[in-house]
């Protein structure tokens, strides 16, 4: 049975966030919020959580899973960034972008693209997802939440709980998200590659 955090979406209580907090970094797989959907996280150094992720999505090692940074520099720690590449990040985070990029030794390789070695990062624009990261203090592991077998994410936390109460070990309800996973660009060649148009505009990152 998953616990269940009401949070306040703009000022979440803190004490609920330390709570979610000693879940993840008990090995728990949990819900939380994102400028996009709801989205399933886990500690990143986590073997075992980032398995049963992977199981609860239905999805293998070559699905990138995400990493949640807190902002454009903690990002760095965990790609390899050139000046050309850094323009393009900065006019898309925070935000509801995911870029696929080069990752660095900070990256278990676990949880990186077993043959390319990269791996998805964003940076949310959501209170909720900023609060908790800064309660961990290093990013979470990520996927959008999506059901197998359907093709759209969940943004109710209450249908969340009802249809995963029992593989969840929490779900942190901040409200509705947005229905729309994040735009998702390949940047770990050359040129930025569009890989899927969600919500985050073209037109910001001037594509």
């Amino acid at each position: 049975m998953s616990q269940y955090f009401e949070v306040h979406p703009d000022n979440p209580q803190v004490r609920l966030l330390k709570q979610a907090a000693q879940i993840l970094h008990r090995g728990g797989v949990c819900a939380v919020p994102t400028d996009s959907s709801y989205a399933l996280v886990c500690h990143l150094d986590d073997k075992a959580a980032a398995e049963s992720l992977r199981r609860i999505r239905q999805v293998d090692e070559r699905h990138h899973l995400t990493l949640l940074c807190r902002d454009l520099s903690e990002l760095g720690r965990y790609a390899r960034v050139d000046n050309r590449q850094y323009r393009l990040l900065k006019l898309g985070t925070p935000g509801p972008y995911t870029f696929i990029l080069e990752a660095t030794k900070e990256v278990p390789r676990r949880v990186s693209h077993p043959s390319r070695r990269t791996t998805g990062l964003r940076v949310p624009d959501h209170r909720v997802t900023q609060e908790l990261l800064a309660v961990l203090e290093q990013p979470l592991l990520a996927t959008t939440l999506i059901p197998p077998g359907e093709s759209e994410p969940l943004n109710d936390p209450h249908e969340i709980r009802d249809r995963f109460e029992h593989v969840l070990q929490a779900v942190v309800d901040a409200g509705a998200c947005p229905m729309e996973p994040t735009t998702v660009i390949d940047y770990s060649g050359d040129e930025p590659v569009l890989l899927r148009q969600g919500r985050g505009p073209l037109q910001r990152l001037g594509l």
